[in-house]
C-alpha cells in the first residue's frame, strides 16, 4: 500500500550533527518521516544507496539583477545555475536591479519578476539607503528577510551608501521590526580617496586595486558597525568577510551577547591576491582578494565555527562592465553562485571541514539566521529541498560546465567534487541526472 508521494532509501543522509544512513519519506512537499528503513511505499522511489543525500542549499547572496538589468544575469539563468549547484533557495540583493528594492512598490515588481522565471524558492533583502527609512516597514509587510546596506559605494548609482547617521537610524527602526540589518563593511573616507589617488598617478594594476582597499578599510568598518547594532538594540550580519581578524570582532561581540554574524565566500578562500595576476578582472572582488596568511585564517576560523556562513556573492556583469575594462574600473564580482557545494566538498578531502559543517555553512546557518522556515535542514516538517550526490565524482570546473549568463567565472579551472544525481524543490525533481527536467516553480 503506497502511503507516500516519495521515498528516497538507503542514502547517506547529512545533517549538521552526523551522517547516517536512512530513509526519507515525503508528502505534499514536506519531509514526513526520516527513519534507519521507512516502512510503506511510495508513488515514487529513489534508490539513494552509495550517494549522499543532503539538505538543497540556501545561499543567503545573491543578486541577480532583475527586474531591469537581465543583460546582467536574470532569474531564469541564475537560478539554474544554483540548482545546478544542489542550491534550492536563495536570497536576492536589493541592488543591481532597476528599480532597487527600496521601497513596496519595487519589491512587488522584484516579486513578480521571480515568480515567472525562478526554478528554486526565494526570498528578498531590503535596502537601506539615505531617504527610504520611512519605507523598511513596508518592506517588512511584504516579507523581507532584512536590510542592506552599503558603508562605502556600492558601484549603483540609485543605491547610494549609508552614512553613519542613515545607517544607525535604519538600525533603530530595523529593530523595532524585528528584523537584521546587512552590511557591506568598507571604510567609505579610506577606499574612495585611495581609490582616487591611484587614478590620478595614472597607478590602475590588479595590485593597486588591492592596495587601494586595505583590510583596515573593512576591520574598521565592521568595528563601527557593531557599535551602531549594539547601541541601536538591532541584529546585525556582516556580508563577505575578508579577513580573520574582521570575523574575531564579530566573534568577540557575540561573546558578550551583542546579535552579530557573518560570513565568508569560496573566493577568498581559495584565492590570495597574488593570484589575481593570473585571474585578471574575473577574480576582482569588493572587498578584495588578500594574503596567504588571512586566507588560511578564514579556514581556521571556518572550521572552529567562527564563520557560521558561506555564501557566494554571486556578482555577474556583461563583459562592457567587466571583462572589456581594465582592473581599476571593471566591475568588482565573482561569478560562483554554482560552484559553492562542489569546491567545500573538494576541500573536505583536504581540510578538516567535514560534511556535517559543510550542510551546516550552505544550508541549515543561513535559514535560521533569516528565518527561512522550514528550510535549511534535513527534519520532519521541513521542506523536502534535497540534493542528492555521488561524492566519488571528482573533476575540474570547466566553463563549459556553468550555467550563467557569461560563464567566465574565477572558478573555471579548480577542482570540484561531487556530481548532482537529483535535486528536489519541494519533493519535485528539477535535475535528475545533471539534466533540467522542470522550469520555473519558485516561490517567495
Amino acid at each position: 500500500m503506497e502511503s507516500f508521494d516519495l521515498v528516497i532509501r538507503r542514502g547517506r543522509v547529512v545533517t549538521d550533527q552526523a551522517v547516517s544512513q536512512c530513509d526519507i519519506a515525503i508528502v505534499d512537499g514536506q519531509i514526513v518521516t526520516i527513519e534507519e528503513e521507512v516502512q510503506g511505499g511510495g508513488r515514487d522511489e529513489i534508490d539513494a544507496s552509495g550517494l549522499h543525500v543532503f539538505p538543497g542549499g540556501v545561499d543567503p547572496h545573491v543578486p541577480f539583477d532583475e527586474p531591469g538589468r537581465t543583460e546582467w544575469e536574470g532569474f531564469a539563468s541564475g537560478t539554474r545555475a544554483l540548482a545546478a549547484g544542489g542550491m534550492t533557495t536563495f536570497i536576492d540583493m536589493p541592488l543591481n536591479c532597476t528599480p532597487v528594492t527600496v521601497d513596496g512598490e519595487s519589491f512587488d515588481r522584484k516579486h513578480e519578476a521571480a515568480d515567472v522565471s525562478c526554478l528554486v524558492d526565494f526570498a528578498f533583502w531590503g535596502g537601506l539607503i539615505p531617504g527610504n527609512r520611512d519605507h523598511l516597514g513596508e518592506l517588512a509587510d511584504r516579507g523581507v528577510v532584512g536590510f542592506k546596506a552599503f558603508m562605502c559605494d556600492a558601484g549603483i548609482e540609485e543605491f547610494p551608501a549609508a552614512d553613519d547617521l542613515t545607517l544607525f537610524e535604519g538600525m533603530v527602526t530595523a529593530a523595532g521590526l524585528g528584523l537584521p540589518v546587512a552590511v557591506h563593511a568598507e571604510n567609505d573616507a579610506i577606499t574612495r580617496g585611495l581609490l582616487a589617488r591611484a587614478r590620478g598617478e595614472g597607478r590602475r594594476s590588479a595590485a593597486d586595486f588591492v592596495a587601494a582597499r586595505p583590510p583596515i578599510a573593512e576591520i574598521e568598518a565592521i568595528h563601527r558597525a557593531i557599535l551602531l547594532a549594539e547601541e541601536a538594540g538591532c541584529s546585525l550580519h556582516v556580508v563577505h568577510v575578508s579577513t580573520a581578524r574582521g570575523v574575531m570582532l564579530v566573534d568577540q561581540a557575540r561573546a558578550r551577547g551583542v546579535d552579530v554574524t557573518c560570513e565568508t565566500c569560496p573566493h577568498f578562500l581559495l584565492f590570495v591576491e597574488d593570484d589575481l595576476e593570473e585571474l585578471g578582472v574575473a577574480g576582482k572582488c569588493l572587498p578584495p582578494l588578500r594574503t596567504e596568511a588571512e586566507r588560511l585564517g578564514l579556514w581556521s576560523l571556518l572550521e572552529a565555527g567562527a564563520i557560521p556562513i558561506v555564501a557566494s556573492d554571486h556578482s555577474p556583469a556583461p563583459p562592457s562592465l567587466k571583462t572589456d575594462r581594465d582592473f581599476l574600473d571593471a566591475w568588482g564580482g565573482v561569478s560562483g553562485c554554482q560552484s559553492t557545494l562542489q569546491l567545500l566538498l573538494a576541500a573536505e578531502t583536504e581540510r578538516s571541514i567535514t560534511l556535517s559543517q559543510i550542510a551546516a555553512v550552505l544550508s541549515g546557518n543561513p535559514a535560521e539566521r533569516f528565518g527561512l522556515r522550514r528550510k535549511g535542514r534535513l527534519a520532519v516538517g521541513n521542506d523536502a529541498d534535497v540534493a542528492i550526490i555521488d561524492l566519488g565524482y571528482d573533476a575540474t570546473l570547466q566553463e563549459s560546465d556553468l550555467h550563467y549568463r557569461y560563464p567566465p567565472s574565477a572558478y573555471v579551472g579548480c577542482r570540484i567534487r561531487g556530481r548532482m544525481v537529483r535535486i528536489l524543490r519541494r519533493g519535485m525533481t528539477i535535475i535528475e541526472d545533471n539534466k533540467f527536467v522542470a522550469a520555473g516553480g519558485g516561490r517567495l
